[in-house]
């Protein structure tokens, strides 16, 4: 029997510890990895050539939403199952337009985890039952968005200026000079027409950048 390979993310550790106690008893079910932000999900998928990835919405330093739009260029074989306590449309709108097959709540039951990585990982989709009345094929393709705006580098950054980060600090996780992070700050805020960092957060939050 050819084994699911998952590799799950998300930035509790106890979350983590749930789904592969979940998951690891399954016997058409072995877990690969795990993550505590984007940078380490997209690191582990390329080493560890998952068929299905466990995505938290929201976590550090590169959220959900960034990470699954890069893994669909760099992994298309891997099918993301977008998991979160958010039943806001725009967490799952924006986790289905980067390319997630799946949208799972936290508060679901074991039944819902099990039935969602099996059914990505055959190609399907799922949506948990309590968000489905509200979706429609229509509704899950969306219009463009003002984060459609950014490049992935400037989605980046606007979350690590939300989360609190001085330039420099940005600089020293992205590897680039200060006077780029600012560059990058002033294109997204003429980008956004917003005219101070207050704005940059609760845009970030409105959008499920950040929490």
């Amino acid at each position: 029997m050819n084994r699911i390979r998952i590799l799950l993310a998300d930035d509790h550790a106890v979350v983590r510890q749930g789904f592969r106690a979940i998951l690891a008893q399954q016997p058409d079910m072995q877990i690969v990895g795990e993550a505590g932000n984007g940078r380490e999900v997209l690191s582990l998928a390329q080493e560890t050539a998952p068929d299905v990835i466990v995505m938290d919405v929201a976590m550090p330093e590169l959220n959900g939403m960034e990470a699954t739009r890069r893994l669909a260029t760099a992994l298309p074989k891997a099918r993301i199952l977008a998991l979160s306590m958010h039943k806001d449309a725009i967490y799952v709108r924006e986790m289905l337009k980067a390319g997630a097959r799946g949208y799972l709540l936290k508060d679901s039951g074991e039944h819902d985890l099990l039935e969602a990585v099996r059914a990505v990982s055959r190609g399907g989709e799922y949506i948990s039952p309590a968000l489905q009345p509200a979706l429609s094929s229509t509704w899950k393709l969306g219009g463009s968005t003002p984060l459609d705006q950014l490049t992935s580098r400037e989605r980046e950054v606007l979350q690590l200026i939300a989360e609190g980060k001085t330039n420099k600090e940005i600089a020293v996780l992205l590897n680039i000079s200060a006077f780029t992070v600012d560059a990058h700050r002033g294109r997204i805020m003429e980008k956004l027409n917003v005219h101070n960092v207050n704005e940059l957060v609760r845009f970030a939050v409105r959008n499920g950048l950040v929490d």
